[in-house]
């Protein structure tokens, strides 16, 4: 028996064997402390009092009134969920079962009809948690019940990430534009599970095989203003919290799906919004984690291959940013795999940024070369990027190569060409070691054409 069949087949002989009764589930309004509907993506496991089911509300866990009754401590055994006489049954038996017993050629987690009725009703939870707010500004306790059902409802459609195929319904009932508005709720739970939600729908393990969906998609969110009040939202969040700091991890992934589904948004993510003044001022602080690492990400999938992008980068001072960057590195080895990515990236980026003319002006007046000598003297990890760069900057302009000569940079360049000091690339020496000697032919290559008179 596969113990990793799909979850759907588990929710299936779970609504199957634990909820056989649920037809004559009393209607009766829950008592209090419990909720009618408790939205979930897939089945976390029984709950008492309740029975999952992808029902007239969506998917969840649906009040059981009968079962409920059966929770009084005279009701005997309230194993598998709460139902006296039920016998407990664990991961293996349900699969057991789910493989016998569930008719799953038939079965659909998610079809247009339920997809209708989930965008509906968060449709309306929205207008009732607003007019609340309207009404009750003055008593946040009041609208506080409101708040967690609209949050409840935004979590429920997640579920949809896994059925690109049904992007098409999202659309064209034009619920994108009401989730881009709970970005700026004040609320940050909310907002952060929105970024959630879109993280989860462009993540490209759920568009890869429904492209066009995944376009018409982003397209309604473009044409929604996603762009920026993501950003908008995205300078607001306040990092020192957890929820917010992995909200902000997510807003990054979200402008990556999207460039990535339609590359052209890269320049409009640049151009029309502050993300490049915010993604600059990100990798800044010497302190390193996940955030800085994703900033750092995003900034080389930018760059890459766009000169428009690369002389904004110039503009915005970011040479001199990303120069700070790497220079922490000139002396020591990043600690962590992560971190030793992050130095490639900005490496990266600095070599995309040097392809254009005025970048490799701000990089000579930054004392870039200065820096990338001092590294090549180093015996550390960044040795490789600094030959990278060198190699681009010297490329076609002269002020470089003057400079290396006049540091006696000629010794470091015939050491590696020779192979007496071996440079580490981020998989290790032997990945690197034809494009090593590539880049020492290329550089003196550059110098024999650019040195003036003087050199």
């Amino acid at each position: 028996m596969d113990s990793k069949a799909p979850t759907w087949v588990l929710n299936a002989v779970v609504n199957k064997v634990l909820n056989e009764d649920k037809a004559s589930a009393q209607t009766a309004a829950p008592p209090t402390g419990f909720k009618a509907f408790i939205p979930a993506p897939k089945f976390a496991g029984p709950k008492p009092g309740y029975f999952f089911s992808n029902g007239d509300k969506g998917l969840g866990y649906y009040y059981d009134a009968k079962q409920h009754a059966d929770l009084a401590p005279e009701g005997g055994d309230t194993h598998a969920g709460g139902r006296p006489g039920a016998q407990a049954l664990n991961p293996e038996e349900l699969l057991k079962q789910a493989e016998e017993q569930a008719r799953v050629d038939e079965i659909q987690l998610l079809d247009a009809k339920g997809l209708k009725r989930l965008i509906l009703a968060f449709e309306r939870r929205y207008k009732e948690n607003l007019e609340q707010r309207m009404k009750y500004a003055e008593a946040p306790e009041k609208f506080m019940e409101s708040e967690v059902d609209l949050d409840e409802h935004v979590k429920s459609l997640l579920q949809v990430a896994s059925s690109p195929e049904l992007y098409p319904i999202v659309v064209e009932m034009n619920v994108v534009p009401t989730l881009l508005a709970c970005l700026m709720h004040e609320n940050t739970d909310i907002a952060a599970d929105v970024i959630e939600l879109f993280r989860e729908l462009t993540d490209s393990d759920a568009v890869d095989e429904y492209a066009e969906e995944a376009k018409g998609l982003v397209e309604a969110m473009v044409e929604a203003n996603a762009l920026e009040l993501l950003v908008q939202r995205l300078s607001s969040l306040n990092e020192q919290v957890e929820e917010e700091a992995k909200a902000v991890f997510n807003c990054l992934s979200i402008f990556e799906n999207l460039v990535e589904v339609d590359p052209g948004l890269a320049e409009a993510l640049v151009g029309k919004t502050r993300a490049l003044k915010w993604l600059l001022a990100r990798i800044r602080p010497r302190e390193f984690d996940s955030n800085k690492l994703q900033a750092s990400e995003l900034l080389a999938i930018l760059a890459q291959g766009n000169e428009v992008i690369s002389r904004k980068i110039g503009e915005t001072n970011g040479m001199d940013t990303l120069l700070q960057c790497v220079a922490l590195y000139k002396s020591r080895d990043p600690q962590t795999s992560e971190e030793q990515e992050f130095m490639q990236n900005c490496f990266d980026v600095l070599c995309s940024c040097i392809m254009v003319h005025e970048n490799k002006v701000a990089f000579v007046k930054a004392e870039g070369v200065e820096l990338m000598w001092i590294m090549l003297q180093s015996k550390k990890q960044s040795r490789y990027g600094a030959l990278k760069l060198l190699d681009f900057a010297s490329t076609r302009y002269g002020p470089p190569c003057d400079k290396l000569v006049d540091f006696g940079g000629l010794k470091q360049l015939f050491g590696v060409f020779m192979g007496k000091a071996r440079i580490k690339g981020p998989k290790g020496e032997k990945d690197v070691e034809k494009e090593v000697e590539e880049r020492s032919v290329s550089i003196i290559s550059n110098l024999l054409q650019n040195v003036g008179p003087k050199g």
